[in-house]
């Protein structure tokens, strides 16, 4: 059976009183807020300590690259003189090209054939 309401034992201790609704959806809302900025500055966190992880051999990367494509500029030129002597100037730098372009070529097709299979 239900208790009637005048019950002294029935009443709420001091410190045990309801709040309000809209004061505990506020305090949840504004939890919710704080534990979101939180988040979002933990992962602000992270990709800034992957990028400056990445920087320096990024750059190390790119200088790479760089001397590379000299080189190769190197060997198509050495390819270039040695055909000078059998098919002349014209059709040693032609040739030249066209080895190097075909060659270019075949990579790029390569690489969109394999970006292709993986995504």
């Amino acid at each position: 059976m239900l208790k009637p309401t005048d019950d002294p034992s029935a009443a709420p201790l001091p410190g045990d009183e309801e709040r309000p609704v809209g004061e505990l959806v506020h305090e949840l809302i504004e939890d919710g807020k704080a534990y979101a900025r939180a988040e979002l500055g933990l992962a602000k966190a992270i990709a800034s300590a992957k990028a400056d992880a990445v920087k320096v051999p990024a750059i190390l990367f790119v200088a790479a690259f760089l001397v590379l494509q000299g080189a190769i500029n190197v060997l198509a030129v050495g390819v270039a003189l040695a055909l000078v002597r059998f098919i002349g100037p014209l059709g040693a730098g032609l040739a030249a090209f066209l080895i190097f372009a075909g060659l270019s070529g075949g990579l790029a097709w390569l690489g969109v054939k394999k970006l292709q299979e993986n995504l």
